[in-house]
């Protein structure tokens, strides 16, 4: 996600000010969770803002090729994941409740729901609260905050598996979380790569980055065809605990 680089404001008391007006967001301003979602909640003209370690990141104008793009076939990817595996949904900039310091909203995700065993919550009022298994950003390069505040958020409150999508780097880059630590995964001798979280969740990445369409649709379907996918979904259905162990 494209981001504004303007220098951090000193944290803020939180406080309404000026007669009960609440003050609007702005990039780098030091918040609460409640502080952050009660003023985001006042600017409904407002799309897309974060808060990642208690600071406040705001979206600079997006570009198609960088971003808009690149987004779009990613949320495509995981969305035809979902459509043949019942149990498993697709988000696109939702707003996740990590923590009291972290509420992102990252380009996609992919949860497994509650009552299916998952690990993140739905709450009452329609936020997803905890940790999604899998987080998929799009992000410029190598330097975006995706792979350095928000990074170590999510694998602090236990994103399974994270995806970076370095558009100019024309890299794809997928962690796995193990014991704590965010594990670069490699593609393996064919060079794909396979989810550890999500049976039959396959990607190619040299061809998403180099706009085979096709050819990432039919390897996602190789993984939609493949053994361990039906022996997912049918655990899935069961609604067992603890599926993704």
């Amino acid at each position: 996600m494209a981001v504004s680089t303007q220098p951090a404001k000193p944290a803020e008391s939180n406080m309404t000010q000026d007669h009960g007006v609440i003050p609007p967001l702005e990039n780098g301003d030091r918040l609460t969770r409640a502080e952050f979602e009660r003023r985001y909640d006042a600017m409904p003209e407002l799309k897309k803002a974060e808060l990642v370690e208690g600071e406040v990141y705001m979206p600079s104008p997006v570009r198609h090729g960088r971003h808009s793009h690149p987004h779009t076939r990613l949320v495509a990817w995981l969305a035809n994941y979902e459509t043949d595996t019942p149990g498993v949904e697709a988000g696109d900039n939702g707003s996740i409740r990590l923590d009291l310091d972290n509420e992102p909203q990252p380009d996609a995700y992919l949860i497994i729901r509650p009552e299916r065993g998952g690990q993140a919550r739905i709450s009452e009022d329609d936020y997803i609260e905890g940790a999604p298994e899998l987080v998929a950003e799009v992000a410029s390069s190598s330097a975006s905050y995706d792979l350095g505040k928000k990074l170590n958020a999510y694998r602090r409150n236990g994103v399974r598996e994270y995806v970076v999508w370095r558009v100019l780097d024309r890299q794809v880059d997928w962690f796995v979380n193990r014991e704590g630590r965010f594990e670069l995964m490699p593609p393996a001798a064919d060079g794909i790569l396979r989810s550890t979280v999500f049976p039959g969740l396959w990607l190619d990445p040299a061809a998403l980055v180099r706009g085979e369409k096709a050819t990432v649709k039919a390897i996602l379907q190789h993984g939609l065809n493949s053994p361990e996918h039906a022996d997912f979904v049918a655990r899935l259905v069961e609604g067992k605990r603890d599926i993704t162990e």
